[in-house]
């Protein structure tokens, strides 16, 4: 993890966006506190480059209404998560203080971030079915074993979840699933093709998980792949996995191209 130990601050992002033609990010929450939170909503207040935050609150604390109406009032704060794959308890999602807190995010035009192991899948679905109405994200097409070459039973539960409209699945994080020195286009090609099925080109977006993403390759590998990826699909699609979706569920205010 030594690659991680250092601070990862806007210039280093503006040196990644510029090497890969990136004209707009969004960014995501890494600690769980109220303090990054603010801090990233006023980076991204200052920056072009920023186009949406998504954060972090106490979701499961009773008193949650009030910091999240004033968290939803932060620059560009756009949506929230909880790091759920590190809790002790694995059905979190299920506690009902924590569903009490996501059932106030729809009034206040948040998404929520799902970030998961696939293990805990079928716990996150019927997590979403407690909230038709709220506008779901799965992080990391929701880190199947890929390194091991196993499909299911992710791919069972991610078809289970795409059925669910309100649930849009981001095409991150995968060269850390895989194997990180001897991964192949062809293993990554694998299961992105499971969530394309899946999910279809209208609820699918590019995500990058950087700085985690430099553990096994460059950002430049990354984009690489998921060119590879799209290529066969349409200009407009490819359109939408790039930039279109994502200013759709974040409702970004940026213009469409």
């Amino acid at each position: 993890m030594a690659v991680l130990q250092r601070d990862f601050l806007m210039e280093d992002l503006a040196v990644v966006a510029r090497e890969n033609q990136i004209s707009g990010t969004i960014v995501v929450q890494a600690r769980q506190s109220l303090e990054e939170t603010q801090w990233l909503s006023e980076l991204a207040a200052g920056s072009e480059l920023i186009c949406a935050v998504v954060g972090w609150a106490p979701l499961a604390d009773a008193g949650v209404l009030p910091i999240l109406e004033s968290v939803a009032a932060l620059p560009k704060l756009k949506g929230l998560r909880h790091i759920l794959q590190d809790e002790a308890d694995e059905a979190y999602v299920l506690r009902e203080d924590f569903n009490r807190g996501i059932s106030h995010l729809k009034n206040l035009n948040l998404v929520y971030e799902l970030l998961v192991f696939e293990r805990q899948l079928p716990d996150v679905i019927e997590f979403v079915d407690r909230h038709p109405n709220q506008v779901f994200l799965l992080d990391h097409i929701g880190k199947p074993q890929i390194r091991s070459r196993m499909l299911e039973p992710w791919r069972s539960n991610i078809r289970k979840l795409a059925q669910r409209e309100n649930v849009y699945c981001k095409v991150s994080g995968m060269v850390t699933e895989a194997d990180w020195t001897a991964r192949s286009i062809d293993d990554l090609q694998t299961y992105f093709d499971v969530v394309l099925e899946a999910f279809g080109t209208d609820r699918i977006m590019f995500g990058s998980d950087w700085p985690v993403l430099t553990l096994a390759a460059p950002y430049s590998s990354w984009v690489s792949c998921a060119e590879s990826a799209v290529a066969r699909l349409s200009h407009e699609e490819q359109k939408k996995f790039w930039r279109a979706n994502a200013i759709n569920v974040y409702k970004l205010e940026v213009q469409q191209t």
